[in-house]
């Protein structure tokens, strides 16, 4: 069973390409059984997978000082034993805490962790009884198709779940066969909470599950899997269709989401929700009937600028003819400034918000007044974000025109204006990427110049 497991856990990884490209996976180890028996399977595949391993343990502050401490201990000294790096961290969410806002907060300092380690992959220990568990409480709470797809291998951030086409039986088998092979055992923490009835999930594993299974036999947990590939794969189609359909104009650039707003004017309300849902979902926000149906509403009759908090996070808006989703705190405007000294012979690359600078020594091409590319006379210059009264004029015009009013006519939405570059020289504006070239600073074709480059997440 043991080396079976082996192959077949690596046959799963590589195939699904959990951790492609290779990096450093952080191991969030609680020090109970699945989390233990997953950092044993991972230091034991690692070196097939190039994955470098730490281990990161969260101490709730739910427990009893004395017994969580010795946990945070145990689970130390494991990482110890198997050479990898340790972090820890303590939390002071006190014994009554709800298991939502412990689970929340967790992964809360789970990513701190993973920020401050610069890994590639935070992985967690999930596996299949859980998602039996997970569907069925789902269901149980209403939620809808796309919910029931239970726990996804991969999510944002570089989150890996590998063992989800993994029993709890054949994980602890894995676990007393290394102990067994190596003449110790592997510790591991039987938390209380796990048999607590007070807790939704603590009941459905020990009171529901084993009541239906003794009515309807051990398949239950297969058929609730089933329900689970059923709902993953509607839940694709829906993505796949916000693709397919050429009238919605699909679009996702850094960590937003739009389609077209006109489709949902004509379609019916049923497919004009599901699709909603489905665009949030690729930002990872959760739309529920309710609050899907309160944003079409908002999609028909709102006029350009309007936006809507949907929670979690997220802001829908009205972009001219998009409706887009967006992070509540996308806007940038108070990146700071950066000089960029423009000189023959130089060359360099700055990265601003979501965008990419990059400038080199060349003669001048053609300067063109809308480009993400121009060509300056040497000179130092500063990139910052739009202030109020920039002006310019532009290449080939007349007379002074507003900044602002550029982007807007160039459909860029309200919310990324003040977000958006500016090249500056002794406070002129000389260019705007990808909307507009000044008069200033234009050298002809064919003389020394610097070639300077834009690109956004998106290359508007």
């Amino acid at each position: 069973m043991s080396a079976d497991l082996y192959d077949r856990f690596l046959t799963h990884v590589k195939t699904a390409g959990l951790f492609h490209p290779p990096g450093l996976a952080l191991l969030a180890v609680s020090g109970g059984s699945d989390s233990v028996t997953m950092l044993d399977l991972m230091a034991t595949v690692a070196p097939d997978l190039q994955l470098e391993l730490a281990v990161a343990h969260v101490d709730h502050g739910i427990a009893p000082a004395p017994e969580s401490a010795g946990v945070a201990q145990q689970v130390a000294a494991l990482a110890h034993r198997y050479e990898l790096q340790y972090h820890g961290t303590v939390l002071q969410l006190g014994p009554e805490t709800s298991e939502t806002r412990a689970r929340r907060e967790r992964y809360r300092a789970l990513r701190t962790i993973q920020r401050e380690a610069h890994a590639r992959y935070l992985v967690t220990a999930h596996h299949a009884d859980d998602q039996v568990e997970t569907v069925l409480y789902r269901l149980l709470r209403g939620s809808g198709i796309a919910g029931l797809r239970g726990i996804p291998a991969q999510g944002p951030g570089g989150l890996v779940r590998p063992l989800l086409p993994f029993t709890r039986a054949e994980l602890e088998q894995w676990r007393e066969h290394q102990a067994g092979s190596r003449g110790r055992a592997i510790p591991v923490y039987r938390d209380p909470a796990n048999i607590d009835d007070r807790h939704d999930r603590s009941w459905v594993r020990q009171r529901l599950l084993p009541t239906l299974e003794q009515r309807f036999g051990t398949r239950v947990g297969r058929y609730l899997l089933d329900v689970a590939r059923h709902a993953s794969g509607d839940r694709a189609a829906w993505a796949a269709l916000l693709r397919e359909l050429p009238e919605l104009g699909f679009r996702a650039e850094n960590g937003a989401v739009e389609v077209a707003r006109a489709p949902f004017q004509r379609y019916d309300n049923v497919l004009s929700e599901a699709l909603l849902r489905a665009l949030a979902r690729e930002v990872g926000c959760a739309l529920g009937p309710r609050r899907a149906a309160r944003l079409l509403r908002f999609v028909r009759v709102s006029s350009s600028g309007h936006s809507v908090q949907l929670g979690g996070g997220w802001v829908a808006e009205i972009a001219f003819d998009k409706v887009r989703i967006v992070p509540a705190s996308s806007t940038v405007g108070d990146i700071d400034a950066v000089p960029l000294v423009a000189e023959t012979g130089g060359s360099g690359r700055v990265n601003w918000g979501t965008w990419q600078i990059t400038w080199c020594s060349e003669p001048a091409g053609e300067t063109v007044r809308a480009a993400h590319t121009t060509w300056i006379t040497p000179g130092t210059n500063e990139l910052r974000a739009v202030a109020p009264g920039d002006r310019l004029v532009p290449l080939g015009g007349v007379g002074h025109r507003r900044v602002r009013r550029l982007l807007m006519e160039a459909r860029v939405p309200a919310r990324d204006r003040d977000a958006y570059p500016v090249l500056v020289r002794n406070d002129s504006v000389l260019w705007v990427p990808g909307i507009c070239r000044a008069e200033a600073a234009v050298p002809q074709p064919g003389e020394p110049a610097v070639r300077i480059d834009a690109r956004s997440g998106g290359d508007r």
